[in-house]
Formats: C-alpha cells, structure tokens, sequence
C-alpha cells in the first residue's frame, strides 16, 4: 500500500511538473507575439529597424520667389533612396541617415511670354536707355539629382515619419534658361543662358504611412537654378518653393 501511495504522489507530481512546462512556454509564446505585434502594427519602426528600401513617382509644382515670382514650374519623376546606418542618438536630432536620388523626365517652367523690355545698352561708351526683346513661354526638359542627403527623425509615431534633407541636381532643356534679353531684333535668341542649369536645394517632408510598407509623401523644397556661368549671362532663378507629392514603397 506504501508503494502504491508513493507511485500515486509520483505521478501527480509529474504532472503537476508537466502542467507547469506548458503553462511556461504558453506565457512564452504569448510574450513573444505581444512583442511581435507592435512590430506588425508600427510600419515606421518596421521599415526603420528593417533599413528597407524606399521607392516610387512623385510630382513638384512650384513658383519662383522675389523677381521670379511670375515663374511656374511642374516637375515628375522617380524616386529611389535607401537608410545607411542604425538609428543615431543625439537627442531631439536622433535619427537615420538615408542616401537617394531622383530622375525627373518631365521638367517643365513657364515663364512670361515673349516681350520687351527697357534696359541701359551702352553706345559709344555711353549708357543709353533701349529697348530689347526678351524671350519666354514654356521651356521643357529633364532633370537629375543623383544625390540627395536625408536625416529621417526618430519619432514614436506609427504613421509619420519626418524628414529633413540637402541635394543638387543637374537641368537640361531643350532651350537655354532662364530667358534673357537678346541683341537679335527677334525673340528667337534665349539670351545667351545656358541649356545646362544646376539645381541646390534643401527642404522638409512626411511619410505618411497608410499600411505596412506603403506612405504618401509630403515635402516641401526651396531650390535654387543657376548655370554656374556656363552661359555668356546667367541671371539665373535665385530661389522657387516646389510643394512634392508622391507615393513610396518600402522593400
């Protein structure tokens, strides 16, 4: 009989052991899907920790400023970019490092239309007042930034992720920008630009993210458009505000 109690006492005790292991390893994996799920349910930290991949179409539509003001300008193109390093810590500037660029086959500026103007020509060494044909209307081409400097903020948001950047670009066009007066009797002449601008530019932006690895994008961008004196006159576009729309997806 002593037997039979002491293998009875075994056994419960067994079980009592193995009961245990399962519970354990219950709260385990549910421990572990706890910390899984904010990962699932935080596509910013997901891309973030993942350093993934970023690309996708955007489009620009800006103004100029100051005595550009009556400049209008569309641009479209395609995005690529992709994080370089770990999060950073340095307070409220912690963040992530990105390196990316873009292609923007349609560049378009419209310019006022063809005119004249008064200037100061010299005759004889003299200054006098003239008048002088200015050129304008629309000018096409394509663009190129290959390399744009991005800080991603640390943020805890599950949505937003802020952005601050630094880039330059290059700027064909099928004519030479920006129109300046010419000494042609005729508006045919561009004014002695340049076909080739370059375009330094820094700006803000949002990722907004409307599902795991997918965001609408925000930005806002001052650039500057100058031919860096390739042409015999570069009045150049001194500063535009180019407003970005666009979609990414994450990889």
């Amino acid at each position: 009989m002593t037997r039979i109690v002491k293998l009875f006492v075994f056994v419960l005790m067994s079980g009592a052991v193995a009961a245990g292991t399962d519970i354990a390893a219950a709260q385990t994996s549910s421990s572990t899907a706890t910390v899984a799920a904010p990962v699932a349910e935080n596509p910013v930290a997901h891309v973030r920790d993942a350093r993934s991949w970023e690309y996708g179409p955007f489009v620009n539509w800006g103004t100029g400023v100051g005595d550009r003001s009556d400049f209008k300008f569309l641009w479209a193109g395609f995005q690529l970019a992709k994080p370089l390093t770990p999060v950073l810590h340095a307070g409220v500037f912690s963040g992530q490092f990105e390196f990316g660029g873009n292609i923007m086959p349609l560049w378009q500026a419209y310019t006022p239309a063809p005119h004249y103007a008064q200037y100061t020509c010299i005759v004889s060494g003299t200054p006098t007042p003239c008048t002088l044909p200015v050129a304008g209307g629309t000018y096409r081409g394509v663009s190129l930034t290959p390399v744009i400097f991005r800080w991603n903020f640390l943020t805890k948001s599950r949505r937003v992720q802020p952005w601050f950047q630094g880039a330059g670009g290059l700027i064909y066009t099928t004519r030479q920008f920006p129109p300046s007066y010419s000494s042609a009797p005729n508006f045919s002449v561009d004014g002695s630009t340049s076909v080739w601008n370059f375009s330094p530019q820094g700006g803000v932006g949002i990722h907004y993210f409307t599902r795991d690895r997918r965001s609408i994008d925000l930005a806002v961008n001052a650039v500057h458009i100058s031919s860096a004196s390739l042409g015999d006159r570069n009045p150049g576009v001194n500063a535009s505000i180019q407003v970005q729309v666009g979609y990414t997806f994450w990889k």
